[in-house]
């Protein structure tokens, strides 16, 4: 896999895209004029290894409240940066790119009217009127983000395309992709390159589908802005981390993201570890031991369950290690090929222990295999 190229994105004490790590984030869910409720989930969220946090910002009151919020956070130690949310109303996104370290704002209704379902006809020329009103309202706020280091994320929702995408392009990917690439080409004509750009539906063929087409139109106009991604409304529970896992690791196994937020109806700070979960599984940030283990049969050789949790609570603080547990031979060496080591059932009561393909213990009695491959893994300083 190789990843998409894009350029960094400064947001605060972290940067996203170019070579930094794919990027872990969580948005609050209380109001943001409860100080103390927002600065809590902010700090939960942080403590359980959020890069950074979004807070909606309705009207100005809570824009300029992101203030105190950001005030309270960075007395208590902690410098997450904070991502105001915007709809609606550009004025509020000009008061909170003075507060905060990264503004969205969601072209279906930064400028363009909120969407009624209305079949619009438009010329040409009108059109270009349309886009030239969005670039009016937008080079003023990329103004005021230059000014203060504020970064932005254009962040493009299928739910709530403007009446006039829809009218002209339907309810297809390449209105999504067009309704995102209008702002983003104001903000090249600008020099503006500090954006991160998303797009996201709760239908995860859809979301894929448009971020695969969004990367290709962004390529094709020499555009490298990083991308942020995420299944939204993607629900609770095992349903929603499966549909997260399926929209967001698609892409990120073609290469494509620099950050991402798994969108649960839960608290947020359970939607970080799902995440790095996730980054894992696709094998773009390593942060835990991997286990590579069968699922057992009629030939595996000792018991299967207990001995995992035997090696994971020996070995779970070993970060990045990735440790093969087979119960025969048939599943060994070759289904293991990517681990750096591996714990093989030899015959009964018997193990054998792998560096890498090359077996460098035989038969070894199960009750002393653990330990073995602790020393192993010790003698080759992994420890």
């Amino acid at each position: 896999m190789k990843r998409r190229l894009t350029h960094e994105v400064r947001v605060g004490s972290i940067g996203i895209g170019g070579q930094n790590p794919v990027r872990v984030q969580s948005m609050c869910t209380t109001s943001t004029m409860d100080t103390d409720g927002c600065v809590r989930q902010i700090l939960a969220i942080a403590e359980a290894g959020g890069e950074l946090v979004r807070l909606t910002t309705q009207g100005v009151r809570e824009a300029e409240n992101m203030r105190v919020i950001r005030e309270r956070v960075r007395a208590a130690g902690c410098d997450v940066p904070l991502v105001a949310d915007v709809h609606f109303n550009p004025a509020v996104a000009d008061v909170a790119a003075r507060y905060c370290e990264k503004v969205r704002i969601n072209p279906g209704n930064y400028v363009d009217a909120a969407r009624q379902f209305k079949k619009l006809e438009y010329t040409d020329e009108e059109y270009r009127a349309e886009l030239q009103k969005i670039e009016d309202r937008l080079v003023p706020f990329l103004n005021i983000c230059r000014e203060h280091g504020t970064a932005v994320r254009i962040g493009v929702n299928h739910g709530s395309l403007s009446d006039r995408i829809m009218s002209r392009y339907g309810d297809t990917p390449e209105g999504i992709v067009e309704s995102c690439m209008e702002f983003l080409r104001v903000c090249v004509r600008e020099k503006f390159k500090d954006v991160v750009v998303s797009i996201k539906a709760s239908n995860t063929v859809v979301m894929v589908e448009s971020v695969r087409m969004l990367a290709k139109a962004m390529d094709a106009e020499g555009m490298t802005f990083p991308l942020h991604l995420g299944v939204t409304e993607a629900g609770e529970g095992e349903d929603g981390r499966l549909k997260s896992a399926v929209g967001i690791g698609a892409l990120l196994i073609d290469g494509i993201g620099d950050t991402i937020r798994v969108s649960l109806s839960e608290p947020p700070e359970n939607e970080i570890p799902v995440a790095y979960n996730l980054l894992q599984a696709a094998r773009v940030r390593m942060t835990k031991t991997e286990y590579i283990s069968c699922p057992g049969c009629g030939r595996t050789l000792y018991d299967l369950p207990a001995t995992i949790q035997r090696i994971k609570a020996a070995t779970a603080h070993l970060t990045g290690l990735k440790i093969g547990i087979m119960g025969c031979i048939v599943n060994g060496p070759g289904e293991m090929a990517d681990a750096d080591y591996g714990y093989v059932g030899a015959a009964r009561g018997k193990v054998s222990l792998y560096r890498g393909k090359e077996c460098v213990e035989k038969n070894i009695p199960e009750e002393l295999a653990v330990n073995r491959l602790l020393e192993l893994i010790h003698a080759d300083g992994r420890c």
